[in-house]
């Protein structure tokens, strides 16, 4: 079998092998665990689950730990820009020669795995798999924060069994694969809850919590609930980030300082604190002083999230996908924003095609330019318009298939006090990004 020897060769032999879409069940992974000598039992790993905050929660422990001084490796999906940013380790994506080495040494297992009762891998399964490896046998790290693909019980990711569970947040999303109600994708979240290990929780939808709660005390698992065990209680905020104090079971901090924007994030930087100071506090988590943890959090940056990228007029893009998402910034740009007039650039998938999603965004804009991600799944840009009339038909929208033809409508539209927000599918949110930073 021919050795890869470049980064593209690993991303089309990834692209070839894995079995196309989704592929619930923990049978191939299990059976790749145990053909490669069972990498993952040589880490300790933070396992994330949730519908939303999952990557900024992540992005916020792995980089408090980094600052404190741990080795950390940090596993997300999906890249904004870069294949390579979904493995991280201290802060940096993964090498190409380290992606190389990894592929080349779980090639055989992959392709013997095609071969059993359980067929091929999907391209999640062996992402994930690759990642395992990588920082099982090559960068070493202290702890890995692991954020889920999908859901909780069936997903890839929980192969593993961690230090450190946590939820963040429940919503209708993925309905087709998780269940139509909150309580059933609550379950499927719940099944990354192992024995005895601790979860912090940012739920506070009653019925989600309700089945969280039920999991962990059947698998004795410490709970601990925001708004319950931890709070977070906002000081200042603006568009380019906020201060809040913090108050949980075993300490207080003031004025802890992100550079997220909006009060979904403050929620998430709560979850995150809890989850270190349940690490401090049972793990042996030490660190000097309590300004390499503020300073952690301050620091850290999470690309997409209500990041501004030109003013004048003001570009502001945000992956949100899901209808609470489009909640979440709705309320942060009523809260923080100041603009004459408010252009909303859209694309999604067509799994993501949902009128709850418009329905916190339509009364803040003054404009709708739906356009098309360049992906297979894409939703077609005119079924977008349908949904846009049935909601607000007085609306003046714009259908322009190809994104950067509607970012430059956007551009133009918008005169130098007002603001163009880019939102839905994180594919159009990370060509954007890259065009705009490259322009």
């Amino acid at each position: 079998m021919r050795h890869f020897s470049a980064g593209e060769e690993v991303l089309a032999w990834i692209r070839d092998v894995a079995n196309p879409g989704i592929k619930p069940g923990l049978h191939r992974m299990e059976w790749l665990m145990e053909r490669l000598g069972h990498p993952e039992r040589r880490l300790k790993f933070i396992h994330i689950a949730g519908t939303n905050g999952k990557g900024s929660t992540a992005a916020m422990i792995a980089n408090t730990l980094y600052t404190c001084g741990y080795d950390v490796g940090l596993f997300t999906s999906p890249y904004v820009e870069n294949f390579s940013e979904r493995i991280r380790f201290n802060g940096q994506p993964i090498p190409e020669a380290d992606l190389i080495e990894a592929a080349n040494q779980i090639r055989p297992a992959v392709e013997e795995c095609g071969q059993t009762e359980w067929g091929a891998p999907s391209e999640f399964e062996l992402v994930t798999t690759l990642a395992i490896w990588y920082y099982a046998h090559i960068s070493y790290p202290y702890y890995v924060v692991w954020e889920t693909g999908l859901g909780g019980r069936w997903d890839a990711t929980n192969v593993v069994y961690p230090v450190l569970t946590i939820i963040t947040t429940v919503g209708l999303d993925h309905t087709q694969y998780l269940g139509e109600t909150i309580a059933e994708i609550a379950r499927e979240k719940a099944g990354i809850i192992k024995p005895g290990v601790p979860l912090v929780c940012g739920v506070t939808d009653p019925e989600a919590l309700d089945v969280i709660q039920q999991v962990a005390t059947e698998k004795k698992a410490s709970l601990y609930v925001y708004g319950r065990h931890f709070t977070a209680t906002p000081v200042e905020a603006s568009e380019d980030g906020q201060s809040f104090d913090f108050s949980g079971p075993y300490r207080r901090f003031e004025r802890v300082q992100i550079r997220l924007a909006g009060p979904h994030q403050m929620q998430n930087a709560a979850v995150a604190l809890m989850g270190l100071e349940v690490l401090r506090q049972f793990m042996a988590f030490v660190y000097e002083e309590d300004e390499v943890l503020y300073r952690g959090m301050s620091e850290t940056r999470w690309p997409g999230r209500l990041e501004k990228l030109a003013d004048r007029p003001g570009i502001v893009i945000d992956g949100a996908h899901n209808p609470q998402a489009a909640a979440s910034i709705a309320e942060a740009i009523r809260q923080l924003y100041t603009y004459d007039r408010l252009h909303l650039v859209v694309g999604l998938l067509k799994d993501k095609v949902n009128q709850d999603f418009f329905r916190p965004l339509l009364p803040l804009v003054d404009t709708v330019i739906l356009t098309e991600p360049d992906f297979p799944r894409k939703a077609s840009a005119e079924q977008l318009k349908e949904m846009v009339a049935t909601l607000r038909p007085d609306v003046e929208t714009v259908v322009e298939e190809d994104w950067r033809n509607a970012l430059e409508a956007a551009r133009r539209l918008a005169g130098p006090g007002d603001m163009v927000l880019v939102t839905g599918s994180l594919y159009l949110i990370g060509d954007v990004r890259k065009w705009l930073k490259n322009r």
